[in-house]
């Protein structure tokens, strides 16, 4: 906690300018070094294994590697990984030395930074910082107007990448629907990405279907940023790939994906998603002794390609209902796994990706807010460095809702605040002020530091209801749902952001098969 509270301490000595002037102060938009939270607080004050607990589950996923070995590795894969001390069994399962797989650990970036298109979208992940933002790939989504769910389309992805630009703490955008209404395959990933940075600066990610789009869609990038190479500079795209399929073996098409992606500088998301007692042991802590293996398994594919390259350790284990075979996403479990998997990355020294807010409830309700307020905090306490799926997604990653985005971002709002904990110095303890209080009015109303603090130590949610009863019935007795369809209505009709520029964009589109139509890109065509 240490870098926030000098941060915090800082904040506090603000130089007043009387009252009037701190109440207009309040009433102008805030700087980022005057606000409650902000992106890359550090978390790791929440620890769910013990120290010893974390050493056993990795020294057993170095025996899994050594011992159990990997399976279906690819060819290209396995002359990189034999020449560096690897070996194939009998079986054809790859077989990693303890040592080669250690010396690549400790020769792989403990952080770097994942570029927005603005720098002021820059995220410097590592450590125990803590950023939220999207993921997943929904294929239904929950119709703003009719409340029933229909598939996804390249308008919706548009959507979502404009709310998610607009709300503050969703800190990137990785493309969280799939836009079903495009066929083709290389149309699907060139639309995909279009969509995503058309509407926002903020880091994007994506997948790739096969690793031949790879270097066309960069030419498209360095098109955006004006420059042949712009994106070498300021790879504002990451790539995510599942290179490792559970249990234990490589899938091939993603490891081509990371062939391709790697030499053009684009930061690799390698995502482990296995599911207990599926793909995975039952047993929490055999899944956590699996799944840590697996994404050592990526770590050692992606550096044998090019030693430093930057990825991100992303472990997500995944939980099964037991009673159905169901996947689910929003129980006790699951915030668990992810926590441990955050604190085992941590003591790796890897920058960590984990899954948390996300909710088996179809629609923002109630069972939604406790599903995702508890992996959100707990993996945030955990010090995750980037929490996906925390905005929007619903019935168990099926289906997305661009309320229920809204309702996310008070969501994780909230859980920074709790992550940012209590600053405890000379200034906080407030003796001064007791001394003050006591002796003229007291009570704290009005005091300088009530005013001073009132922005910088408390987050407000946008759209939780705090009012007395009967304002609210003079309010017209509105529910969480009215005012989030409220808000997302006022967000998505005026924000039509314009990032790519015109005769830019129009020689992408004459250049690539780029389906958004441009009246979609402005309030000519309100669907909201």
């Amino acid at each position: 906690m240490s870098d926030s509270t000098t941060n915090s301490s800082s904040r506090g000595r603000r130089s007043s300018g009387g009252r009037a002037g701190r109440q207009a102060t309040r009433a102008a938009p805030l700087t980022q070094d005057k606000k409650a939270i902000w992106p890359g607080m550090l978390g790791g004050s929440y620890k769910p294994l013990s120290d010893s607990d974390v050493t056993k589950i990795i020294d057993a996923a170095f025996t899994i590697l050594e011992t159990i070995g990997m399976g279906e590795a690819p060819e290209s894969h396995i002359a990189l990984a034999t020449a560096k001390g690897a070996w194939v069994k009998d079986n054809g399962r790859i077989c990693y030395p303890r040592s080669m797989v250690e010396d690549i650990v400790d020769g792989a970036p403990s952080s770097f930074v994942l570029h927005g298109r603005d720098p002021k979208h820059d995220l410097e992940v590592g450590g125990q910082r803590v950023h939220y933002g999207t993921g997943g790939a929904a294929v239904n989504v929950l119709d703003f107007h009719t409340g029933k769910y229909r598939e996804t389309s390249l308008v919706d992805l548009y959507d979502f990448a404009r709310l998610a630009d607009h709300l503050e703490n969703v800190h990137w955008f990785t493309r969280s629907v799939v836009a079903r209404d495009v066929l083709n395959d290389f149309a699907l990933d060139v639309n995909t990405v279009y969509a995503c940075a058309a509407a926002t600066q903020k880091h994007i990610g994506t997948s790739f279907v096969f690793g031949s789009h790879v270097k066309p869609i960069v030419s498209m990038f360095d098109m955006m940023l004006g420059e042949e190479g712009g994106f070498k500079k300021r790879p504002f795209c990451k790539v995510h790939i599942s290179p490792v399929v559970s249990p234990l073996r490589f899938g091939e098409d993603a490891v081509n994906v990371a062939e391709a992606a790697i030499p053009e500088g684009m930061p690799i998301n390698s995502i482990m998603a296995a599911q207990s007692g599926a793909t995975a042991p039952a047993t929490l802590a055999g899944m956590l002794a699996q799944t840590t293996a697996e994404i050592l398994a990526s770590l050692v594919m992606v550096n044998l390609i090019k030693p430093g390259h930057p990825m991100i350790f992303s472990n997500w284990p995944f939980v099964v209902d037991l009673r159905t075979g169901a996947f689910a996403c929003g129980g006790a479990e699951i915030a668990l796994l992810n926590a441990a998997s955050a604190q085992i990355s941590n003591a790796l020294n890897m920058p960590s990706g984990v899954a948390a807010g996300m909710a088996d409830s179809k629609v923002p309700d109630a069972q939604a807010g406790y599903e995702k307020a508890v992996s959100a905090v707990t993996c945030g306490l955990a010090g995750a460095n980037m929490i996906y799926e925390s905005s929007g997604m619903f019935a168990s990653l099926l289906s997305a809702s661009f309320e229920g985005m809204v309702l996310d971002n008070d969501i994780v709002g909230t859980a920074l605040r709790v992550v940012r904990g209590i600053e405890v110095n000379d200034e906080t303890l407030a003796l001064e002020s007791m001394a003050e209080v006591t002796s003229g009015p007291n009570h704290f109303l009005g005091h300088d530091q009530t005013l001073n603090s009132m922005q910088s130590h408390y987050y407000y949610p946008e759209v939780s209801d705090r009012e007395p009863p009967e304002t609210w019935e003079e309010q017209g007795s509105r529910t969480s749902w009215d005012l989030l369809k409220t808000r997302t209505t006022e967000i998505l009709n005026d924000h039509y952001p314009s990032y790519i520029d015109r005769k830019i964009d129009e020689q992408i589109r004459s250049k690539y098969p780029i389906l958004l139509d441009p009246k979609d890109m402005s309030n000519q065509n309100p669907r909201f």
